[in-house]
């Protein structure tokens, strides 16, 4: 097993916030993401967007009664944005419809808008029950290095 050490990026901003696993606590989670990316100054599309995909899926799919789902948003050097959504079904993992084998997926079509946005996005298991979405804006090529 590759184990590679990185340098430790201190992160130049940090928001996280539980929500309601609902349709009401997903539209909290992108008015709070636009709230907190123009505060740091920073374009609200297309992080807007993966973060509205990504607490719908939260809200729909990874939904366990009383249980919330958490959003995070980080900055690190030299200039990336991280946007994380963590639900409590660990054991319901997100497949994109590009994977699908014969045919046309059902679902999923929130994920392939987020393949097309994000530089990079990815899936975190645990800890148990839950699975982290996430999903990397490199800044630096939509406005300038973040300062």
């Amino acid at each position: 097993m590759n184990q590679e050490i990185s340098p430790r990026r201190v992160p130049l901003h940090q928001f996280s916030v539980p929500l309601s696993a609902t349709r009401r606590g997903a539209r909290l989670a992108r008015l709070l993401a636009a709230e907190k990316l123009l505060a740091w100054e920073l374009p609200l599309d297309p992080a807007r967007l993966i973060v509205a995909e990504l607490a719908t899926n939260a809200a729909l799919h990874g939904r366990v009664p009383g249980r919330s789902f958490r959003l995070a948003l980080s900055v690190v050097p030299p200039g990336t944005l991280r946007i994380e959504v963590t639900d409590t079904r660990g054991d319901r993992l997100p497949v994109s419809p590009r994977t699908t084998v014969g045919g046309y997926a059902e679902s999923g079509y929130g994920l392939l808008l987020v393949e097309e946005l994000a530089d990079r996005w990815g899936v975190r298991c645990g800890p148990v029950p839950s699975k982290t979405v996430w999903a990397e804006l490199d800044l630096e090529y939509a406005q300038g290095p973040v300062s």
